[in-house]
């Protein structure tokens, strides 16, 4: 009997699109060069019931550039969030007879830097101890973006909340967006903007957990990684831009800040207690509204600018205290 050679591919890209067709488009088409670059690699779309004409839209691309041979599009019935989306597409490669050694998530809102890919396959081809890495990644004129990360603690909270720049380098430890570094480093947690994770990670310790609807989520799974024993690294060669809140229109840095969404606090509020406890959740919140409320009266004595989303305070006390 003559068996059919198992054709394998090295990495299945993942972009969950959610009524953001055109920044969809834009990213495939940066694509084109990296998939010429690794050959097989495959993407695949997964629309989260954008109920508007984004299938439409992203199919008729697709069947216009006849990319059919390396991307194709999946809808879902309904919107899950961004771990859905991506587990709706993870979940099945993996039981499929040749799921692929690598699995990228990708944000729509981003435009792949030419050899980005490569760089991230041939990072972790070198370093099989490492499961999780994630790109540096930047404005459209090259700004670096902070998107390596340390994990949330009770002292990060303090920084984040009080910050002020001695505190700043007491916390220096915990503070939670370190410097960018020009080259490669260990790190807590990358940006699920571009972040490549192994196969074997996800045989590991399983899908992102989707019961975060958005935030929070990459950083979870990050820590689940570790627990397991899974190394995460920044690797600033691959270099991908992200349009910083274009996708879920919350952490556009780029235009005044917009108030903070419930899913966002929701997120906040399970990450801590799910991987501390509930005691330590509620000792979080109750230095940050400390320090958050000195910080409100510093800035005003000072006369500094509010970067602060509108009724921040209230909604945090409202979604993370009140609902606990």
């Amino acid at each position: 009997m003559i068996h059919s050679p198992v054709i394998t591919y090295p990495l299945l890209i993942v972009i969950v699109n959610y009524r953001t067709a055109s920044l969809t488009l834009n990213c495939l088409y940066s694509l084109v060069s990296e998939v010429q670059a690794l050959p097989g690699t495959k993407v695949i779309v997964s629309d989260n019931a954008s109920g508007d004409d984004s299938i439409l839209q992203i199919q008729s691309v697709i069947d216009q550039e006849q990319w059919g041979d390396w991307v194709s599009l999946i809808a879902l019935d309904h919107n899950g969030g961004y771990a859905f989306g991506n587990n709706a597409v993870i979940r099945p490669i993996l039981q499929s007879e040749n799921p692929p050694p690598y699995f990228l998530l990708l944000n729509p809102d981003t435009i792949v830097r030419t050899g980005a890919l490569t760089k991230l396959i041939e990072f972790m081809d070198k370093n099989p101890e490492i499961g999780i890495a994630g790109s540096r990644l930047e404005d459209p004129d090259g700004t670096p973006q902070r998107s390596a990360f340390q994990f949330h603690t009770v002292w990060g909270e303090l920084d984040a909340g009080l910050r002020f720049g001695l505190v700043s380098k007491l916390l220096e430890k915990w503070v939670v967006a370190p410097p960018v570094s020009d080259i490669p480093c260990q790190t807590d947690w990358v940006a699920g903007a571009s972040m490549i994770v192994r196969r074997s990670v996800f045989e590991t310790i399983g899908l992102i957990d989707e019961d975060y609807f958005m935030y929070y989520e990459e950083m979870d799974f990050c820590l689940q990684a570790k627990k397991a024993g899974w190394n995460c690294w920044y690797v600033p060669e691959s270099r991908v831009v992200h349009l910083v809140g274009q996708s879920s229109g919350v952490t556009d840095t780029k235009s005044p800040p917009k108030r903070l969404p419930q899913y966002w606090f929701d997120s906040r509020r399970r990450y801590f207690i799910k991987n501390y406890g509930q005691l330590y959740a509620k000792v979080t919140d109750i230095v940050w509204i400390l320090s958050f409320i000195l910080w409100r009266v510093r800035r005003q004595l000072q006369n500094k600018p509010d970067s602060d989303p509108p009724q921040l305070l209230r909604d945090f006390i409202r979604y993370s205290v009140l609902l606990q």
